[in-house]
């Protein structure tokens, strides 16, 4: 089973409190190509995996995954800690607060809460790999998308950190995709039912 250690896959020790840095950041949370979505997709695909290497990269990626939602949370909370409603009103980060004052909640940047449809598992080894290849890249652009919105070094940090990550975890999916592919029967490249290429 997992062993958790009480304390953050790397340090989150954010000053200043800042929520316009926040109401971005949140899509890393709870967005389409968040944390959230990620563990959820990694560590559902890796039930119908029939290979026990790749089973075992999904299961690793999934739950560091966990750990980086614990990060973005964590990030979230010191940017909104202390914040009064005064410091709120009137900025794009008051519709969030109305709904959920400063708690952690999974949404979207554009506000829509997460949602399972977010996750990609089908049971086909070849669609799903590409899946998760294509979801690291999109959550590094959101990541490079962040730091080019984000002046704080203190924020700066552990989002680099957690980019850095996204490209090890794509770098993990390549490798899963071509053990996978190595273990597939040729003629059955694209199905998992030989029947289907009859």
């Amino acid at each position: 089973m997992w062993t958790y250690d009480r304390k953050l896959q790397y340090p989150v020790k954010i000053k200043t409190p800042n929520h316009n840095l926040a109401g971005i950041i949140i899509s890393q949370l709870g967005g389409p190509d968040g944390e959230l979505a990620a563990s959820m997709r990694y560590l559902n695909q890796r039930f119908s995996m029939p290979y026990r290497d790749v089973v075992g990269i999904l299961t690793d990626v999934g739950t560091e995954e966990l750990a980086h939602l614990e990060m973005v949370g964590a990030i979230l909370y010191q940017l909104t800690r202390d914040l009064s409603p005064d410091d709120i009103a009137g900025t794009p980060y008051a519709t969030y607060f109305v709904d959920h004052t400063v708690g952690v909640y999974p949404a979207s940047a554009s506000g829509v809460p997460d949602d399972m449809k977010y996750i990609g598992v089908k049971g086909d080894v070849i669609a799903d790999l590409n899946e998760d290849l294509a979801a690291e890249q999109k959550a590094r652009v959101t990541y490079d998308n962040i730091i080019r919105l984000c002046d704080d070094p203190d924020v700066l940090d552990p989002i680099r950190y957690l980019r850095e990550r996204e490209i090890v975890h794509y770098q993990r999916f390549g490798d899963a995709l071509r053990r996978a592919t190595e273990q597939m029967n040729q003629k059955n490249f694209y199905a998992i039912n030989p029947s289907y290429d009859k």
